[in-house]
């Protein structure tokens, strides 16, 4: 399997990485902590997945989790990512940001009728 022919995709805590001339699922990883949207990062042989505010450090090969890091005192939320090579694309963080203000805004609405 060569890297450049993966795919990742984000949902819900998980990230997969599918064969872009398949579409076959190679692996997932389903966060541990946290939920929601997914931000991630390819930096050179490693996925970086920011995840509610909890950052996980991936095998793009396997998905297995290299490292963890909790950010403790930072809080939660969407997370932005960046290297020296490479960013994650700042709209696409501001859209899940602003879905999951408005799914909590409808999570509470419900909760109070």
């Amino acid at each position: 399997m060569i890297i450049q022919d993966l795919v990742l995709v984000e949902r819900n805590g998980r990230v997969a990485a599918m064969e872009t001339s398949t579409g076959e699922t190679l692996w997932e990883f389903r966060s541990p902590k946290g939920g929601g949207y997914v931000n991630l990062l390819v930096d050179r042989n490693l996925v970086i997945a920011g995840v509610n505010g909890y950052i996980y450090g991936l095998d793009p090969k396997t998905g297995d989790q290299l490292w963890f890091n909790e950010l403790k005192g930072y809080g939660v939320g969407v997370t932005s990512l960046a290297t020296l090579s490479g960013s994650s694309s700042q709209p696409v963080v501001l859209q899940a940001a602003a879905a999951d203000e408005a799914a909590a805004a409808a999570s509470a609405a419900a909760a109070s009728s």
